[in-house]
């Protein structure tokens, strides 16, 4: 069985596009956690509403390849070129339980 893979990402939109930016990541919510190899997938934003931070958790990698395949996905980003202020930080953790 393959390990779980967590996703730490920081995104951090224009301050013009936080609400368009944040709107588009709730509105993949569902799809995405309905998404076969989705164990989690949960949308913070900072208090000063600044910057968008989601905690992932993928049965493995080919589960979140596939998941970056999803039409929505491509939506998502394709709309964030403009959007971001800068590239998003994605962190790959490993759990220590």
């Amino acid at each position: 069985m393959s390990k779980p893979l967590f996703i730490f990402a920081e995104i951090k939109p224009k301050a013009e596009h936080f609400d368009e930016a944040k709107k588009a990541i709730v509105g993949i919510l569902a799809e995405t956690r309905a998404e076969k190899g989705c164990r989690s997938f949960d949308l913070f934003n900072s208090p000063d509403q600044t910057t968008l931070y989601l905690f992932e958790e993928w049965d493995d990698q080919n589960a979140l390849d596939e998941h970056y395949e999803k039409p929505y996905i491509a939506e998502v980003f394709k709309a964030y070129e403009n959007w971001l202020a800068e590239p998003p930080s994605i962190l790959p953790l490993d759990s220590v339980r």
